[in-house]
């Protein structure tokens, strides 16, 4: 009988389980769907947004490298900007970075060239986002092209596999948190 009773337990635990990945499934494809057309709205306002995959491998630095790149004791020191979200700037942050705006949208893109305007062409300037997925960021790429047609020649972007979260701040790499 205590056999039957855990039996009948398990099975509705396991039943009760599966209704609940099912109903979240089932809301997380919802959100998803509403929230497809405001992020191809956003990524439209600007042209390359999106397309952080697209940049050239050359341009990419690790999120490790740039940690020993900054922690260095000679040489020049880079420029950091965070061009993505202000609420994950504000949560956590490269130490010593600026905030530029999301490069997604125009106003961000003015804010990074305010920004830059007066730095040296020839300046090494490292972006980073880290909002989400490299392959869907929608920040890096137009901010990345807006400083190249200024002029700049020694640009980088932070390459953020996953995001800010998984490939920085797990990665014990150093953080500053809160504005």
């Amino acid at each position: 009988m205590r056999h039957t009773g855990f039996l009948i337990t398990a099975v509705a635990g396991a039943t009760a389980l599966a209704a609940c990945m099912a109903f979240g499934l089932r809301t997380q494809s919802a959100a998803a769907k509403a929230a497809q057309p405001a992020a191809s709205a956003q990524a439209a306002q600007v042209p390359g947004a999106g397309k952080a995959a697209e940049l050239a491998n050359a341009v990419q630095i690790e999120p490790k490298q740039l940690a020993e790149l900054l922690s260095a004791t000679k040489g020049d020191k880079p420029v950091v900007l965070h061009v993505g979200f202000k609420n994950l700037y504000g949560q956590a942050k490269i130490p010593g970075s600026d905030y530029a705006g999301p490069g997604s949208t125009p106003e961000g893109l003015q804010l990074l060239r305010q920004r830059v305007s007066s730095l040296q062409k020839k300046q090494l300037i490292v972006l980073y986002c880290g909002c989400c997925p490299w392959d869907k960021c929608p920040n890096a790429k137009p901010a990345y092209e807006a400083l190249h047609a200024m002029g700049f020649t020694n640009v980088k972007v932070a390459h953020i596999a996953e995001n800010f979260g998984a490939n920085w701040v797990n990665a014990g790499l150093p953080v500053t948190k809160g504005e």
